[in-house]
C-alpha cells in the first residue's frame, strides 16, 4: 500500500505541536526527563506523538477533505479527548492520585469523574487539537485548505491511533470503566462524530466585517479556559461550592468566550484575530509554567522560552504578510509590462 505525505514541513509541525502543547508545555510529560530519564522520555514522547499527532492529523484531514469548519474540528477534538482520557489512560474513572487529584472524588458519580471528564474533554478539543491546527494554518496558509495525506497514510495513522488507544487502555492501564460507563462514552463519541459530519462549514464562523474587540481583550479571552480549569483544581480540595455549580461555571465561561468571539470578531484581518486568541491560550500556560510548574519540572522554562520565540516569529511573519505590496512608480504602465502602445491597436 502506497503512503504519501506532503507537504512534509506542515505535517511535521502539526504532529509536533499537537503533543508539545498539552504535554511538554503543561509538564504532563516532563522535559527534564531528557536528562534524568532519557530512556523513559525516548519511549514516552514518541508515544505521545503517535497519539496526539495522529489524532490532530486525522481530524485536520477530515476537515480538509469534507470542507468542514471549526465546529467539526472542535466536535472531533472532544471525541479525541474522550478516546485518550476515557478509553486509553482511563483518567475519567481513576479514583484518586495523579493526575486527577481531588477531582477523582469531587464531582465523582457512578464511577466517573464527571468534572475531570468535562474539563479534559474541552481541554483536548481546544489545546490538543484546535490550537495546533490553527497555528499550523497561520504558519502555512498556502496549504491550509489542501489535503496532506493519501488514503494509505490515513489508514496507517488511523491504525496507529486505534492500536495505541485500545492496546494501552486494554493491557497497561487499570481502573477501567464499568460496562455502563463504557457504553455511555462510546455512544457519546459516536454522537460527536455524527454531529461533526453534519455540521455546516460556516457554523462558528466569524461574522462579515471588521473586528469590534480590542487586541488585548482577545488575548485575555484566550486565557479564560485554562484559568477556569485552574480554578476547578483550586476549588476541588476545598469543596467550597457544589461540584454541579463548578461544572456549570466552567461551561458558562467557555460558552461566554465563544459567544463574544462570534459577536465581536469579523472576517477582516482574521489571521491577526486568530493569532491574538491563540497567543492568549498559550500565555495562560506560560504563566502556569513560570509560577508553578517549574518547581517540579525546571526544564519546562526551556519549553516555554521556545514557544515564546515561535510566537514572536509567527507574529513577525503575519505582520510581514499583511503589509500591502508596494508597486514601484510606473510599474503598472503598459511599457513597464513589456508591451508597446502599438500592441494594443
Amino acid at each position: 500500500m502506497r503512503i504519501l505525505i506532503r507537504p512534509r514541513l506542515p505535517v511535521l509541525a502539526l504532529i509536533l505541536l499537537a503533543p508539545a502543547i498539552p504535554e511538554l508545555l503543561t509538564g504532563s510529560t516532563s522535559v527534564t526527563q531528557i536528562v534524568t530519564n532519557p530512556v523513559g522520555f525516548a519511549i514516552g514522547f514518541p508515544l505521545d506523538i503517535a497519539l496526539y499527532g495522529a489524532g490532530a492529523l486525522l481530524i485536520r484531514e477530515f476537515a480538509a477533505a469534507y470542507r468542514k469548519g471549526w465546529a467539526s474540528i472542535l466536535l472531533l477534538g472532544a471525541a479525541y479527548g474522550i478516546a485518550e482520557e476515557g478509553f486509553e489512560v482511563h483518567t475519567f474513572f481513576e479514583p484518586s492520585g495523579s493526575p486527577v487529584g481531588a477531582l477523582g472524588s469531587y464531582g465523582h458519580l457512578y464511577g466517573v469523574n464527571w468534572l475531570w471528564a468535562l474539563a479534559l474533554t474541552v481541554f483536548h478539543a481546544t489545546y490538543s487539537i484546535a490550537l495546533p491546527i490553527l497555528l499550523t494554518r497561520l504558519w502555512f496558509p498556502e496549504v491550509a485548505e489542501a489535503r496532506w495525506l493519501d488514503p494509505g497514510a490515513i489508514a496507517a495513522l488511523a491504525g496507529l491511533f486505534g492500536a495505541e488507544v485500545v492496546g494501552f487502555g486494554g493491557f497497561v492501564v487499570g481502573h477501567g470503566p464499568s460496562l455502563g460507563a463504557l457504553l455511555f462514552f462510546v455512544a457519546l463519541v459516536a454522537l460527536l462524530v455524527g454531529l461533526a459530519v453534519r455540521a455546516p462549514r460556516d457554523l462558528l464562523s466569524p461574522r462579515p466585517g471588521p473586528r469590534r474587540i480590542g487586541r488585548m481583550s482577545l488575548v485575555l479571552l484566550g486565557t479564560v479556559e485554562f484559568a477556569v480549569y485552574f480554578l476547578l483544581l483550586v476549588l476541588a480540595p476545598t469543596r467550597a461550592v457544589p461540584a454541579v455549580v463548578a461544572g456549570l461555571v466552567f461551561v458558562a465561561a467557555n460558552a461566554g468566550v465563544l459567544l463574544v468571539l462570534l459577536a465581536r470578531v469579523g472576517t477582516e484581518d482574521i489571521e491577526r484575530s486568530e493569532f491574538l486568541f491563540a497567543e492568549g491560550m498559550l500565555i495562560a500556560l506560560f504563566v502556569w509554567d513560570v509560577l508553578l510548574e517549574f518547581i517540579l519540572v525546571p526544564g519546562i522554562l526551556v519549553v516555554t522560552a521556545i514557544f515564546i520565540y515561535l510566537l514572536y516569529r509567527l507574529d513577525r511573519t503575519l505582520k510581514r504578510r499583511s503589509r500591502p505590496t508596494r508597486v514601484p512608480s510606473g510599474a503598472d504602465s503598459p511599457l513597464a509590462s513589456g508591451s508597446r502602445p502599438s500592441d494594443r491597436s
